[in-house]
């Protein structure tokens, strides 16, 4: 007898939905902003398929529900798991060594078990939910154990894993006391996505290296419980974003009237600067304000008629790396403006909240340079964001060479972070660059932007999913091709 259930069922870490409290005391659900959703809700509606996710807060899940065309199933996680499994081994483990050890991460065996544990749990969910044959896209570091735990439950199923993150080198990745584990876990999927081919192939070599498994052309053999074997692929698909909604939104006369309010407010003619960041130590703010503060003191800008604003959004404000980080920039800014601010004309503004969305769109426009000079980033949307919002094509990118967005973006400046001359000089040529220029590299990396945006994205992983193994290999290494440009596989 087949299963009922829904044919397409998307599993991650957090519902596509924020919990919102009216002051009545009336819970209703929103809508979460983002490109994942975006990309995701009319699959899922003509699919009539289910996202399997956490609320976001510690305690009873709320019952099953529809929203959006959605149907929507939540996950329930006690205070010592949300502190063990999400912010102790996703985020004190998992990110940085996923971020080349930026920060050194902490291995913990209680993180670990917890980790097991919601992993376990997020796996039977999926499973309850999923009809005979159906597809299961498991999403993100936090649940890398998941496609081989649905695979047992569920070998019936097709099952792909998207990492959303970097994969690392296996020098570093076999720090890792668990690397068996999350290989095997990872290893269950049909099919695993990642940003870059680099990040792919570092997958295929810890295959190698942790499990003895062989592996040519983005393919791996892994044995099967019945003595035979399966193929499990692994290559790019970079991400993106919604384009036309952000160019819409950059058009629209509410977010054309901010922009000149903003020009005035900044004091135009004034050359503005612009870093967009979640507040993390892997997006290089500190590099970023160091080689700020010494064009300044170089006297190479005058804080007169430039000005850098630096919107920071609140980031995991529980861990103590991140406080000692905010505490960093909060001090930099404020030596900075100290030593070259003056009354109504600070060289640096500093934004630590969330902004709401036509508020960013109209400082992408406002913005002549856009600064993005993460050590470590999967892809970094915002630099695809800044793109998509130019449609005056106007503005200058200055990406850092360690983004997946890199690979694409190929007409910014592209920058190495930790060199603070190398820097130094490339901001300095963005604010000087004419705008002939300009607009010649901000068509090109438009038309990159619009032409692959996060539905294409979306698209070719769950065709990709769908195909056999031999077919999607020889089209992944084209596709590949294509949308890196510079980007090829490394040996395997």
């Amino acid at each position: 007898m087949p299963r009922a259930g829904y044919d397409f069922v998307v599993v991650a870490n957090r519902l596509p939905v924020d919990r919102v409290v009216d002051a009545d005391g009336t819970t209703t659900w929103r809508t979460s902003p983002g490109g994942l959703v975006t990309a995701l809700e009319p699959v899922m509606r003509e699919a009539d398929g289910a996202w399997v996710g956490w609320s976001g807060d510690a305690g009873e899940a709320p019952e099953p529900f529809d929203q959006g065309g959605m149907h929507l199933v939540a996950v329930p996680l006690s205070k010592k798991e949300v502190a063990r499994y999400y912010e102790g081994f996703s985020n004190g483990t998992l990110w940085p060594l996923y971020h080349d050890v930026i920060a050194q991460p902490e291995y913990h065996r209680e993180w670990w078990e917890a980790y097991v544990k919601v992993n376990d749990r997020f796996a039977d969910a999926a499973a309850e939910q999923a009809s005979q044959g159906a597809t299961v896209w498991v999403q993100d570091y936090q649940l890398q154990l998941v496609p081989a735990m649905l695979r047992e439950r569920r070998p019936d199923l097709r099952i792909g894993f998207f990492n959303h993150i970097p994969f690392p080198p296996y020098e570093l990745f076999a720090q890792l006391p668990w690397r068996r584990q999350v290989v095997e876990g990872l290893l269950g999927a049909d099919l695993l996505g990642f940003q870059r081919m680099s990040d792919a192939n570092n997958f295929l070599r810890a295959c190698r290296r942790a499990l003895g498994l062989s592996s040519r052309v983005q393919q791996v053999s892994v044995p099967s419980p019945d003595g035979g074997s399966r193929t499990v692929r692994a290559t790019a698909f970079p991400i993106s974003i919604d384009s036309r909604a952000v160019d819409e939104m950059a058009r629209s006369p509410r977010v054309q009237s901010r922009v000149a309010e903003l020009r005035f407010e900044l004091g135009a003619p004034r050359r503005l600067a612009l870093g967009v960041d979640r507040l993390d130590y892997t997006k290089g703010i500190t590099h970023r304000l160091k080689a700020w503060g010494e064009l300044l003191a170089d006297g190479r800008i005058d804080p007169e008629d430039t000005v850098l604003v630096q919107v920071a959004t609140p980031s995991r404000e529980r861990v103590e790396s991140y406080r000692q980080l905010r505490d960093e920039i909060e001090l930099t800014v404020g030596r900075i403006n100290g030593d070259h601010g003056s009354l109504g004309h600070p060289a640096v503004h500093y934004l630590h909240h969330n902004q709401p969305r036509d508020e960013m769109e109209a400082l992408y426009q406002a913005a002549d340079v856009m600064l993005v000079t993460s050590l470590r980033d999967g892809m970094n949307l915002v630099a695809k964001e800044y793109v998509a919002s130019r449609f005056d094509e106007g503005g200058v990118l200055v990406l850092s060479e360690f983004t997946g967005a890199a690979d694409e973006l190929t007409q910014a400046l592209s920058v190495n972070p930790h060199d603070i001359d190398g820097l130094k000089d490339a901001i300095a040529r963005a604010l000087e660059m004419p705008p002939r220029e300009q607009s010649r590299r901000m068509r090109a990396l438009r038309r990159r932007v619009m032409e692959h945006d996060v539905a294409a994205w979306a698209a070719a992983f769950l065709k990709a999913l769908q195909d056999p193994p031999a077919v999607t290999a020889a089209t992944a290494a084209t596709a590949t091709a294509a949308t890196a440009g510079t980007a090829t596989a490394e040996g395997s």
